[in-house]
Parts: structure tokens; sequence; C-alpha cells
């Protein structure tokens, strides 16, 4: 359009506004496409606003609108994120229950921990959720064995130590350290002072030897 001269330019924009006339007298009420649109709001910006209701077949408030449109669904991220988290893939699933089916005594925690060291990315909410979809128990440790039955299964391996003070029948107060064997029953005498320190058990002489009770 540049190389035309300004009188057939102008001739053409009047033939051109004639024609838009008259389609409205036959034409109530256009329907106009996204594309239809985008060039409206565009060729808005080189048209004075003074003039928006002369040069365009829509009201000014219309083509404002469009724009409002345009602009908001450019920064409109709600087609393209799913709320909530990210769903747990079936292989994650899988490891999940295989993992608690062989170890039966561990709890949904120590099963997060194993996997997040295998690189496994998740939250122990997680696996507790998979767990009890499954019908399993995710915390299989509250139902386990009370502190009896665990002392009783584990003597074999506990001593007991005790720091003791005897007073003498001459009211000389001495101090003992004894161990005592879960498994046996049996008590040894480590050492006896007079002096303990301020802080900790008393130090025993380096020829001292366990004496049964």
């Amino acid at each position: 359009m540049l190389p035309r001269r300004d009188v057939t330019k102008d001739a053409e924009l009047l033939v051109l506004c004639h024609e838009n006339a008259v389609l409205r007298r036959h034409v109530p009420r256009l329907r106009y496409e996204p594309v239809d649109r985008l060039w409206f709001v565009a060729l808005s910006h080189l048209i004075p606003r003074r003039r928006w209701a002369e040069v365009f077949p829509m009201t000014p408030a219309t083509l404002l609108v469009w724009h409002r449109k345009l602009v908001a669904k450019k920064w409109d991220y709600s087609q393209r994120r799913r709320p909530g988290r990210p769903p747990t893939g079936p292989a994650v699933k899988n490891l999940v229950l295989r993992v608690a089916a062989e170890n039966p005594g561990w709890g949904h925690r120590r099963i997060h921990g194993e996997l997040t060291r295998l690189g496994h990315k998740m939250a122990a909410s997680t696996v507790w959720n998979i767990l009890n979809q499954a019908g399993i128990d995710p915390a299989p440790r509250r139902t386990g064995p009370t502190w009896r039955q665990f002392l009783a299964a584990q003597a074999e391996h506990i001593v007991a130590v005790d720091f003791l003070r005897i007073d003498t029948i001459n009211l000389k107060r001495i101090y003992a350290l004894v161990m005592l064997e879960h498994g046996s029953r049996r008590a040894y005498l480590l050492g006896v002072t007079v002096n303990p320190p301020a802080h900790g058990p008393p130090r025993l002489p380096a020829t001292s030897s366990w004496t049964p009770a």
C-alpha cells in the first residue's frame, strides 16, 4: 500500500467503510473469530482512541475487553499445571510394597529412609499412604514386642552397670561399681573406692579384675 497515491488509499477506505455499513444493515450481529479479534486489537494501537467508534465495527469498550482477555490468556497458567502433588508412579508403588514385604518389621519411615538413599525422592507420608491403601500396617513396630519380651530375647547381650554407695560398720562410706549380666543374673564387682571423682565413675586401679559377687 505504500507506493499507492493517497487519493487511491482514501477511496479504498471509503469503499470498505461503505461495505461495512451495508453488511451491518443485513447482518445485525457478526461473530468474530479469535484471529479477527487479534487483528482488531493490534490495529487499535495505530488509531487514536477518539476515532475507534468511527473506524471499528464494535464499540471501544468491546475492544478493551478483548485486549484484557488476550493479556489474561497469555499469562494464564491454570491449564499448564495440575493442582496438588504429582501422582506416584506404579514402579515406585511396587518398590515400596516389595520392600515392606521383604522387611515386615520396618515401618514407613524406615522404608522411606532406605528408598531415599537409593535416590527416590518422596515424602514419608507418600510411603504411609501406599502401605495404608494396600492394607499393610505403616508402623508395625507399634504392634511389636513389649519391653519384657525384648529384654527376654536380648538378655544374653545386655549388662547393667550401677554405682553403689555402701556405709561400713564404722560409718565410713565407700563406693562400688557393679555390673550385672541379664542372661545369667550374675553380678561382678568392678572396683571399690573411697574418694570418687566429682564427675563420672571412680578411677579403678589398672590391676583390678572382675570378681563375682
